[in-house]
């Protein structure tokens, strides 16, 4: 909608940047969708999207999106453009997914094991995927943008803290990467990628949500007027490290009854694993054990598994409860291989929680509390850490075109 109490100047280049926010989140519009979504008249977007084709911005096709009407074309974001190679990467893994200037997938979702004991053996695995990719497209540059576990600095690319790894010093990976590869590169927090993903791919998210990633550990990231909130420390999100209880067990971290000591499925597998060694005759090999076995006994029923699963689950609705009365983020969406535990698991969440003091309004049954799972496919997920080239090149228009902060 058009900015109200701005000068001319200052409308035109938040206009100019809804546009180019628009067609990175549905890819292809025409003059009259830009005007529905935007509430601008056909003369004035008609003025912007000119001004964005001449600068390279946009493209403009003659294909008509709509059969009524007369034939206005549609506008993109130019196809030739470079192409970006998602990842998301742990010390055991990497997931990928190749996207094309638009930021749609090209090619299959790939997922490969890896064993990186150093921090030189997880940068070549990383390297490797990219060699392929090239292989594949060798007249195209090839980005890379990577969503890795831990703290990462975003603006130097560091990873600063990653709790899977063997290692325990900074990883100059944005840095390392670009000299070996010559190309662009950009790093953030897992979390962040799902963030991402939900605010570019989701058009039903609100402009304050949070995700929730309980998987190793237990992570978040909050998005906050439509943007990501990072911390001036770039450690925002570090639900896993609220501390539940005191007096509990130690967490890496260095604390005592962390979330994550409960709630994560290393926390849960730890527990199998112990009592298991109090069961020689069970016939299970207590180091074994897998996050796939634990989601199977809780479904089988299994009482010990049942026991440990509520427990985490509680505690998550705990700490749940705390922020949403202090952010009022009211829109939670919980991603991670926990969330196979299904539905009962996340009912206990929800339990956990149980009135919101702030669910009163004129709007409540639009803005009320919602926590649930979210809904992209893992794919989508992964593609979020690319859309760190869409904000980029949002924030180069917008200063570009003489904007300011």
């Amino acid at each position: 909608m058009l900015e109200r109490g701005l000068n001319n100047q200052r409308v035109r280049q938040l206009n100019r940047q809804a546009l180019l926010r628009l067609v990175w989140r549905y890819k292809r519009l025409s003059k009259s969708q830009f005007s529905q979504y935007t509430g601008l008249s056909i003369p004035a977007i008609g003025k912007i999207l000119q001004e964005l084709v001449a600068e390279g911005k946009l493209s403009h096709s003659s294909e008509n999106l709509s059969s009524r009407g007369m034939n206005s074309g549609s506008y993109q974001i130019p196809p030739q453009g470079d192409y970006i190679l998602c990842m998301n990467v742990t010390p055991r893994s990497i997931e990928s997914q190749l996207c094309d200037a638009q930021l749609s997938a090209l090619g299959d979702f790939a997922r490969q094991s890896i064993e990186a004991p150093t921090p030189k053996a997880l940068l070549a695995a990383i390297e490797a995927v990219w060699q392929r990719q090239r292989q594949r497209w060798p007249r195209k540059t090839i980005h890379l943008a990577l969503g890795v576990h831990g703290q990462v600095d975003p603006a130097t690319g560091v990873s600063q803290t990653m709790p899977q790894a063997p290692w325990r010093e900074p990883v100059e990976i944005k840095y390392l990467l670009e000299e070996k590869l010559g190309t662009k590169v950009k790093v953030d927090n897992d979390c962040v990628m799902l963030a991402l993903a939900e605010k570019w791919q989701n058009p039903f998210n609100r402009k304050d949500f949070c995700v929730i990633n309980v998987d190793y550990g237990v992570g978040s990231s909050f998005v906050i007027n439509g943007q990501i909130y990072r911390g001036s420390l770039n450690g925002s999100g570090q639900i896993g490290h609220t501390i539940i209880n005191p007096d509990g067990l130690p967490c890496d971290c260095g604390r005592y009854g962390c979330l994550e000591t409960v709630a994560s499925l290393s926390a849960l597998k730890k527990q199998a694993r112990i009592w298991l060694k109090s069961q020689p005759h069970s016939g299970q090999d207590p180091d074994s054990i897998t996050s796939a076995q634990l989601i199977a006994a809780w479904h089988r029923g299994d009482e010990q598994v049942i026991r440990w699963v509520e427990d985490s689950a509680n505690a998550i609705g705990f700490s749940l409860d705390s922020f949403l009365n202090i952010l009022n983020i009211n829109q939670i969406w919980l991603y991670g291989r926990s969330c196979g535990f299904g539905s009962r698991w996340l009912e206990a969440i929800k339990q956990r929680i149980g009135f919101n003091p702030f669910d009163h309004s004129d709007n409540v049954n639009r803005n009320v509390t919602q926590i649930n799972f979210g809904q992209l496919t893992r794919p989508q997920q992964v593609m979020g850490i690319g859309y760190l080239y869409a904000e980029a090149a949002l924030e180069n228009s917008f200063m570009l075109a003489g904007g300011s902060e």
